[in-house]
């Protein structure tokens, strides 16, 4: 086959498109001078077809009787040149960007890198990279996912759930031992029912991409369980396939989707969109690099031989390229209409809006997203950060997008280990963050609330350790971030002491009741519910072990906080005072009353003074909503319940009495929620108003009024 010439074929769609008779291949490259593109026997032999068609910089051909199933990658001639950003080197077999399907691991045990000796300034490596790199799979294409068949839940009755599909599901039980650990264990009626029992009606899958691991990860034994290292931006990972991975994958992917879908439950992608996993320049040729690296990263304008990196990562894609921009929007519409997800949430976002060098909310990135008729209609989560200068964009990003609100995190944390002064900010991100998200036309939901993700501490971890424990990951504890902005009580890990064990688990219900209590859209991680733990390990990124899975034993505390967290999302679901569409005014309103449709309260029963949100001592906030001004209704015009409630937020670690609102606020409470009861929701107490209700030290009281 070495010496067959394909047909011209077309220099679109990119990637290869098999038609029922044979496959197109189009790969572009505007700095080529010529491709190759090298079709694999199932025994691995290789033939090298040239493609002498190239249109805009596409290089294409046709081959008859080619079809699913069959592997391919390509070789890409052009000029070794690291001082002018060219490393084109046909020694290096290279992943198709557009592929649908990977086959086979990177083995770093083979001549990977396209330069021998100095990164920057050394020679060509001619050494054949072929056995040492993943195949390109051809795939048959998929129909279009029908509209009425997807979920649509409303922003804000969003609950997003972020799980690794592997680590969710390795140990399940009730899955089947050959489908953990897979997507087809995620659609397994098992895992569905936990999500579904708890209240989830987002799913937020860890990165799917087919990725690879990092050569220093690889050489301490490790690999990258996360998998933010992504090769291929349109390929399910085939680590999570249980059917094979010959484009197996891809059906299996949709598959899982659709199960969600039928129950309910919506999908979003984590993707990571801002570099490749060819790392830095002594990173290895896999593929973007070797088929344009001028064209596909951003180098250094004085030096291009070095690569500007501003995602820690050691490479930044350049989406301000046409041909990267393009991939970019062509992956994210191919997930949506032929793989079936609902929307992504974009790693290190602000990495993609950089123009020369700043961040740009007018980027060609943003611009194009939004006028896309099929993107702009899916949900969009910003991680509004990278690791450059003037990175961090938390409030800053447009209408459509939504934002892993950072800001909230840190200050529940700082408030509930104690810290001073935090009592105004709490306030702002409890009532949905107007100061960050109301001057442009957002709505509450713009706020992605969060306690913990998958970067840092467990929930159960962060009452209980001070200091990071990540020396499984090889680093000698160097990674991750040391400071835990929690309260660990003076024990760190775990302890038999009753006391410590007793107010470890009030704080864990107090991030809980505070995250799903607040305004805005709250995301769990994955297994908070079931009290998991890392062992205080809080960057387990390279650990694909127990460490990191998800422990579905239940003994009877973990049983009780599982019932409790179900519990408080079926608190929040039931409420619309705790689900805003809009933002709160304060403003008093009602028949000749000064009834508000927010206030907040001192422990004496008085509304909060400005200088009592700015005292540092300030430890405990009373949050009214007064339901029946909300006015929500359901989605046949129905009114909905409009009860009124009351939490108290007590950091302070003594006892305190609070006295309770009296008429026109309300005449008589009822006790919903307690967190320094064993059982949390079994108080069942009713307390006129104008009287007082103790509040243990560190707690959360949840009251509904009545009037």
């Amino acid at each position: 086959m070495s010496a067959d010439r394909p047909w011209p074929g077309r220099p679109f769609p990119l990637g290869s498109t098999w038609d029922g008779q044979g496959t197109n291949f189009a790969l572009w490259s505007a700095g080529a001078t010529s491709v190759e593109l090298c079709l694999f026997d199932p025994d691995g032999t290789e033939h090298r077809i040239p493609l002498e068609e190239h249109t805009y910089h596409v290089w294409h051909g046709y081959l008859p009787d080619v079809g699913p199933g069959r592997r391919y990658g390509y070789r890409v001639h052009g000029p070794w040149d690291p001082a002018r950003g060219l490393r084109f080197n046909p020694a290096k077999l290279l992943a198709d960007p557009y592929a649908r399907a990977f086959a086979g691991e990177v083995d770093y045990s083979g001549p990977l890198t396209g330069h021998s000796g100095d990164p920057y300034w050394g020679p060509r490596d001619d050494r054949d990279s072929g056995p040492a790199v993943p195949r390109s799979v051809v795939v048959a294409p998929s129909e279009a996912v029908a509209e009425d068949e997807r979920p649509h839940v409303p922003w804000e009755d969003a609950v997003i759930y972020e799980l690794h599909v592997g680590g969710f599901t390795r140990q399940h039980p009730g899955i089947p031992a050959e489908l953990r650990g897979t997507y087809a264990g995620l659609a397994h009626p098992a895992a569905i029912d936990h999500l579904k029992s708890l209240g989830v009606t987002t799913v937020e899958l860890m990165p799917v991409h087919h990725h690879v691991t990092e050569p220093s990860v690889a050489a301490r034994g490790l690999g990258n369980y996360w998998g933010y290292n992504t090769l291929g931006y349109f390929a399910p990972d085939a680590r999570f396939s249980s059917s094979g991975d010959g484009g197996e994958q891809v059906a299996e992917f949709r598959s899982m989707v659709q199960a969600l879908h039928e129950a309910g439950m919506e999908v979003i992608l984590d993707v990571v969109y801002n570099h490749t996993a060819e790392g830095g320049a002594d990173g290895p040729t896999l593929s973007f690099r070797g088929i344009d690296n001028r064209a596909y990263y951003r180098l250094e304008p004085t030096e291009p031989a070095r690569y500007k990196d501003y995602t820690g990562c050691g490479n930044t894609l350049d989406a301000r390229q046409f041909g990267v921009l393009q991939m970019l929007m062509d992956s994210l519409r191919y997930w949506v209409v032929e793989m079936g997800v609902d929307g992504f949430r974009f790693d290190l976002a602000s990495a993609l809006m950089r123009s020369f060098h700043d961040v740009d909310q007018l980027s060609a990135f943003m611009a194009v997203v939004h006028q896309d008729p099929i993107v702009s209609r899916v949900k969009l989560i910003a991680e509004p950060w990278d690791v450059g200068d003037g990175g961090y964009q938390v409030g800053e990003f447009p209408p459509l997008w939504t934002e892993w609100n950072g800001r909230y995190r840190d200050v529940v944390r700082d408030f509930w280990r104690g810290a001073s002064g935090t009592a105004g900010e709490l306030g702002f991100r409890l009532s949905g963050s107007a100061d960050l998200y109301a001057d442009d036309g957002r709505r509450p939901y713009a706020s992605i609330n969060f306690v913990t993700s998958h970067d840092g501490f467990t929930l159960a971890d962060l009452v209980a350790y001070e200091r990071k424990h990540n020396l499984a990951n090889g680093e000698q504890n160097r990674d991750g971030d040391d400071h835990n902005r929690s309260a660990n009580h003076g024990v760190e890990g775990p302890t038999g002491d009753p006391e410590i064990r007793a107010v470890r688990r009030r704080q864990v219900r107090n991030h809980l009741a505070t995250l799903l209590l607040s305004t805005g859209v709250p995301m769990l991680s994955h297994g908070d519910e079931l009290g998991r733990t890392q062992g205080g390990n809080n960057n387990a990124y390279a650990q694909d072990t127990p460490l990191a899975w998800v422990d579905w034993r239940l003994d009877a505390e973990r049983a009780a906080l599982l019932d409790y967290t179900r519990r408080l999302l079926a608190l929040r679901a039931g409420a619309p005072a705790f689900r805003q569409r809009s933002f709160f005014t304060g403003a008093p309103t009602g028949a000749g009353h000064e009834v508000s449709d927010m206030a907040w309260f001192r422990p004496d029963g008085r509304r909060m003074t400005p200088a009592e949100w700015n005292d540092p001592d300030t430890r405990t906030l009373g949050m009214y909503l007064d339901g029946a001004q909300i006015r929500q209704r359901g989605p046949r015009g129905e009114r909905v319940a409009d009860d009124s409630y009351l939490v108290w937020f007590h950091a302070g670690t003594a006892d305190t009495d609070a006295q309770l609102p009296g008429a026109p606020v309300a005449t008589e409470y009822e006790v919903v929620l307690d967190t320094a009861l064993p059982d949390p929701f079994a108080a069942d107490a009713r307390v006129p108003g104008g009287a007082t209700r103790r509040l243990t030290g560190r707690s959360v009281v949840v009251l509904r009024a009545r009037r």
